[in-house]
């Protein structure tokens, strides 16, 4: 935001334990208690949590084994994404009264511009209010909000005061904030980042904000300049409508190198269920399945498949990835990271813009 220009008014809506609440919702005896969305199986994945399971450490992606030896008592539901798909239009049908200025980044959760849409006497804040009024009122279902003048920091704000809370971090307050923000909180900044920053002497946004552009740019690429930039509070994103997605991926570097194909192949399903959670979670539809892999000497390969049509579904997503794996695996020198990555999207397939970065 430049000297003398008027500061936006960016809210981030963030639904609370979204997927479990809506169960919960339905199922009065699982009021309450710790419940997990996903499958119980040897192979199943949370993907998502009551705030009650959280409290016992069991997490979204997390392995549904390690949650239920977290929490004993942990009571596993089958997801219904036809049902959160029609609450979270029921939800953006509230924010359109507002503005129509609405990108939503999953089912979940959305940007919303109100800058010169605010009624007579309202502020960003109390319309932050007003809308998640509406939301519980309408769906039974809390949300909390971050609002301030830029995307990075009103999505920062929406998990201050979380659940059922709203933070407002004004313009000049951003640059304060965002100093003593651990950079694990940055928006972009992944576990394998966060670590890497470390090793640098940076955790805070203080601490990146004190290393130069040529710095930042050297050891991160074409991510320094955004460092660079949100360590200052500069965010100038503009929140866009009906953006297209283009891919969503998933990736994770092995302590041990992986050397033979049938390790690669299982180490490939967690990455795959990952990705078709969010793919789910998005409602977008791909046809094309990308595969990286990078050796030991860090020599990077990638293979793609396209299919006629959308993949059907989380089995098929990780059968065309396992073959695609046999095509380079094994391989001498061992493979020290792999990905997997859904992307072709079509329009009546999704709403959004951008690589979801699952990457860390």
């Amino acid at each position: 935001m430049s000297a003398g220009e008027e500061p936006r008014r960016i809210v981030h809506i963030d639904m609370d334990a979204f997927y479990a609440s809506v169960e919960q919702r339905d199922n009065p005896d699982l009021r309450g208690k710790p419940v997990a969305v996903g499958g119980a199986s040897k192979r199943g994945v949370v993907a998502a949590a009551s705030y009650e399971a959280r409290r016992f450490g069991v997490r979204s992606a997390m392995p549904s084994v390690t949650a239920s030896r977290r929490c004993p008592d942990l009571i596993f539901v089958k997801p219904r994404f036809d049902v959160y798909r029609a609450v979270s239009a029921q939800i953006r049908e509230i924010f359109a009264r507002y503005t129509p200025l609405i990108e939503p980044l999953s089912l979940d959760e959305a940007y919303l511009d109100l800058t010169g849409r605010l009624r007579a006497g309202m502020t960003a804040t109390a319309t932050a209010a007003e809308i998640r009024a509406a939301i519980l009122a309408e769906t039974g279902l809390t949300a909390s909000a971050g609002i301030s003048y830029c995307k990075f920091l009103a999505k920062v704000a929406s998990d201050q005061r979380k659940p059922n809370g709203q933070f407002v971090i004004p313009p000049e307050q951003g640059a304060v904030f965002i100093a003593s923000l651990p950079v694990g909180r940055f928006h972009g900044v992944g576990p394998a980042t966060a670590a890497k920053m470390k090793r640098l002497g940076i955790e805070t946004g203080a601490d990146l904000r004190a290393q130069s552009l040529e710095f930042l740019q050297a050891r991160f690429g074409k991510s320094g300049r955004w460092y660079h930039d949100i360590s200052r509070g500069i965010d100038r994103r503009e929140v866009r409508a009906d953006r297209i997605r283009k891919s969503i991926g998933a990736e994770n570097t092995y302590f041990d190198d992986l050397h033979d194909l049938s390790a690669g192949q299982e180490a490939l399903a967690p990455l795959a269920a990952k990705v078709w959670r969010h793919a789910e979670r998005a409602a977008a539809r791909g046809r094309t399945v990308t595969l990286k892999v990078k050796y030991t000497d860090f020599h990077q390969i990638t293979r793609a498949h396209s299919l006629h049509r959308p993949v059907m579904n989380e089995a098929e997503l990780l059968e065309i990835g396992q073959a695609l794996l046999a095509g380079v695996m094994p391989d001498p020198r061992g493979v020290r990271l792999l990905g997997i990555t859904l992307s072709g999207f079509g329009q009546k397939d999704n709403m959004f813009e951008g690589q979801l970065d699952l990457f860390e």
